[in-house]
């Protein structure tokens, strides 16, 4: 396995002005990082996306740290106004960005669920169906620009791992496939270790995150914390110093023949950069003693 980061990991720094999303590439290869992922382009004034984007490739090319990945945000039930064709629209021209970047893997969320005021069933059952489609057509698209597709346990509505398990078997192409964040399961009250051990065959690719987490029954922490699904307290932790089992999480990644990167996506109150290089120190001791 290989470590990469997530530019949503450096945000407090990008939030303060002390570094772009251009300067991630080079903060990568200064921490000795093996790639980056790209969430959705911060792109300048006057520049268009693709030439954004090509920059980006680019600038990697140059310092030897590969693009790995683009996510992006998505809803194929409530986004652009809820006009399916629109959302699937955006979503292949996210695609084509992806593949400017030369990332071969593009994440997009399925859902948050349905909107406020949605009348009749509401349940997952009945979202799958339209999740299915959405997905199978940006899939069917990217595949002709080399592209693979993943959604992630991510939103809560589609996060449980059951719920995706189900949506990957029912989209059922080769393309597409899950994007494992082995942190999330717990905003959905699962345990990570189990749940990481069922959806690792379907894997594309892997965000390490940790959290912080508290009983809903205690009394609530204060700032920096938010809630789970069923409301357990949450909050972002640096890798290997919170309560996921991460060791755990990779060994069942690793037996399921896992075999490509893992992202640090870093949201704890730490400074960023302090908390991606000491998560990172972290990550390759773990990697180290499973790959034995």
């Amino acid at each position: 396995m290989k470590i990469s980061a997530s530019t949503y990991s450096f945000m407090g720094a990008i939030r303060d002005g002390r570094m772009t999303q251009f300067d991630c590439i080079a903060k990568a290869k200064e921490l000795g990082l093996d790639g980056i992922e790209y969430t959705d382009l911060q792109v300048p004034d006057g520049v268009t996306e693709e030439d954004f984007a090509k920059r980006l490739r680019e600038e990697s090319e140059k310092l030897g740290i590969p693009i790995v990945s683009h996510t992006i945000g998505a809803d194929l039930l409530t986004g652009s106004d809820g006009d399916l064709d629109a959302e699937v629209a955006r979503l292949c021209h996210k695609v084509d960005i992806a593949a400017i970047l030369g990332a071969g893997l593009m994440r997009h969320d399925a859902t948050r669920g349905f909107a406020e005021g949605t009348r009749g069933w509401r349940g997952f059952d009945q979202a799958l169906p339209r999740l299915v489609e959405g997905i199978r057509r940006v899939t069917e698209y990217a595949a002709s620009k080399g592209v693979r597709t993943m959604s992630e346990n991510h939103g809560f509505f589609a996060q449980d791992s059951d719920r995706v398990e189900k949506m990957v078997n029912a989209v059922a192409n080769d393309n597409y496939g899950l994007l494992v964040d082995i942190g999330n399961f717990t905003c959905a009250d699962e345990d990570p270790a189990i749940a990481v051990g069922r959806v690792a065959p379907y894997a594309f690719h892997v965000h390490a995150k940790d959290f912080h987490i508290k009983s809903a029954m205690e009394p609530n922490p204060g700032a920096g914390f938010f809630r789970s699904r069923n409301g357990t307290y949450l909050r972002g932790a640096i890798i290997g110093q919170g309560n996921v089992p991460v060791l755990h999480c990779l060994t069942a990644l690793k037996k399921a023949g896992y075999d490509g990167y893992v992202s640090i996506e870093f949201e704890g109150s730490e400074d960023c950069l302090y908390g991606i290089a000491t998560g990172r120190d972290n990550l390759r001791r773990y990697i180290a003693m499973i790959e034995e």
